[in-house]
């Protein structure tokens, strides 16, 4: 559990050398009390939870990796070579045996996506505990201590990391960048996971010898194998050089096993062929737009972090989670400004936006409560405004909207859904409510509201709209109009749809479906290509066209089906 006590005996530093400037931190024993931990195990519980269960897997990525661990659970594919339609899998192979074992597991008792999804809301989980013990083990360096009073009264080191910890936690939560990425069955999720280890690993190394050691031969192996061996290197390389500069002698003597870690990494990536190079410049606008959304709010403190520790930026404290934060920064403006590649900057960015906490003001924790007071709770009452138009048509326009953007939805009532949003609202009124009244100078207080805020927006989507949500971002609405055109279990070719489409045609309708020319049965009567609207795609003398589909969501897009000349109608 995060945080549930502190590391056993921690073991006595070698003072650093003398530093040239005081710490920036002021912070009172009051204010390093710690947040309650039944508290932040029902805010983690309450963002993990919600979005695993009553939904089909979502478009694109999500339902892509998820038809991979499939067909590798079925025997459908091999192990070490994955395809789908003829196409093979892009990422590494981690991630798709992870899920696949939790189907084989798991696939008489649950439904496959839902087994599918449990490991990866466990590696969720463990993402945000593993961001709170490398926080809790950086704050705990002399470096990253607070100014000692003159009478005494400055709280003592393990009390005050904790406290830390706890905001790191609670900015990762905060991050919105992390929402939806952090709830899919995609590989990323498996390196986030390899990356906040290696952020742990890096942070306990004077302090863990054995669970540090372990944990950076697991890190950069991991990240490796779900796709990102460059970036291990990448990862790794800081870590050397953020080792070797150390003033500790433990972290100085890490460095053989970042190596080590290094070295199977690219080993591993070589013997199953995981190096890719797709180097591309991203639009400089929209990739400043994408850092500015999605790592809200965690970027705002961490630049205030950066500038207020500004003299101790190579201290262990600062300068494992800026380096590690840059690495995944730089990669996402090498692949074109990719959302994916930035997702590993949340756990060491939370853990650089912690470190501002001891630096704000009581004004700028005041203005930051009530923006988010006022955000959040204007956000959640649309969504039950709009929940409530769904379901009675009252207020009409919502309503209409509703009809407008998902044609052929019909709402389903839920007692189950309606009851946690309500607690989930409830729980918000008194987190408000608790906030104002109580704990005015811990130090956690800046992040306790947004966090709770996304939690509760979050809950309220997963469970008031998601019926809504999962016709819209889900292919069964699609697969179930092709259907119409095309028997089960047919073959199938394809032009022109991604690997998330044909994983649906697959998962969803049945079919036996063939994207690449070279294994298409010599009999294979049926063809579906994408297509625009107004642009009837032109397969041939050979194809009847027979009917054209699209999802509710999409206004442009359409599936085009054709069926082979001279081919009888289904019945």
């Amino acid at each position: 559990m995060i945080g549930v006590a502190a590391p056993p005996s921690v073991p006595a530093l070698p003072p650093p050398p003398h530093l040239n400037r005081p710490s920036p931190a002021l912070v009172t024993e009051r204010a390093a009390q710690r947040l309650p931990r039944l508290a932040l195990l029902l805010f983690c519980a309450a963002y993990v939870l919600p979005g695993l269960f009553g939904r089909d897997p979502w478009r694109n990525a999500d339902i892509a990796a998820f038809g991979f661990m499939q067909r590798i659970a079925t025997g459908a594919t091999g192990l070490l070579s994955p395809a789908m339609g003829g196409l093979g899998a892009e990422d590494g192979l981690f991630p798709y045996w992870l899920g696949a074992l939790f189907i084989r597991l798991l696939g008489g008792l649950l439904d496959p996506a839902l087994a599918a999804r449990l490991p990866f809301a466990l590696l969720l989980a463990g993402v945000l505990m593993l961001t709170w013990y490398a926080c809790y083990h950086l704050a705990r360096t002399d470096a990253a201590q607070p100014v000692a009073f003159a009478f005494g009264g400055e709280p003592a080191p393990a009390d005050y990391a904790r406290a830390v910890a706890d905001g790191s936690v609670l900015a990762l939560i905060a991050t919105l960048g992390l929402l939806q990425l952090g709830h899919e069955t995609t590989p990323e999720l498996l390196q986030l996971f390899g990356t906040a280890m290696f952020l742990y690993a890096l942070a306990a190394s004077p302090f863990r010898g054995g669970k540090s050691r372990v944990a950076v031969l697991l890190a950069l192996p991991l990240l490796a194998g779900s796709g990102a061996p460059a970036i291990a290197q990448a990862l790794g390389a800081v870590g050397l050089i953020v080792c070797l500069r150390s003033s500790y002698t433990p972290a100085q003597r890490f460095v053989p096993w970042v190596l080590a870690a290094m070295v199977l990494a690219a080993l591993l990536a070589t013997v199953v062929d995981l190096w890719r190079w797709q180097l591309a410049a991203p639009e400089a606008r929209r990739f400043v737009r994408l850092l500015l959304w999605f790592i809200w709010p965690a970027w705002v403190l961490a630049v205030w972090t950066l500038w207020r520790w500004r003299h101790h930026l190579l201290q262990r404290h600062i300068a494992v989670p800026w380096t590690l934060a840059a690495v995944a920064i730089v990669s996402s403006a090498l692949s074109g400004g990719s959302d994916r590649a930035l997702l590993l900057a949340l756990p060491p960015l939370a853990v650089l936006a912690a470190f501002a906490l001891p630096t704000l003001r009581r004004s700028v924790a005041s203005a930051v409560d009530w923006f988010s007071v006022f955000f959040f709770s204007v956000c959640a009452l649309a969504i039950w405004v709009i929940y409530l138009a769904m379901q009675t048509g009252v207020p009409a326009k919502p309503a209409a909207n509703v009809a407008r953007l998902l044609p052929g939805f019909e709402p389903s009532f839920s007692v189950l859904a309606l009851l946690l949003a309500a607690l989930g609202t409830l729980a918000w009124l008194a987190l408000v409510g608790w906030r104002a009244g109580r704990h005015r100078e811990a130090l956690w207080r800046s992040l306790v509201l947004p966090a709770g805020g996304v939690a509760l927006c979050w809950l309220l989507l997963m469970t008031l709209w998601l019926p809504a949500l999962d016709y819209a971002r889900s292919y069964r609405a699609l697969v179930e109009r092709l259907a119409a055109h095309v028997p089960s279990g047919a073959c199938v070719q394809t032009r022109g749809l991604s690997l998330g489409q044909i994983a649906a045609l697959e998962y969803h309708g049945g079919w036996q479906v063939h994207a690449g020319s070279s294994a298409v049965p010599e009999h294979c009567p049926y063809l579906m290509v994408l297509g625009r609207a107004g642009r009837v795609p032109q397969p041939g003398e050979r194809w009847t066209l027979v009917g054209r589909e699209r999802r509710p969501a999409e206004r442009n897009e359409f599936t085009y089906v054709f069926r082979r000349a001279g081919e009888a109608a289904p019945r």
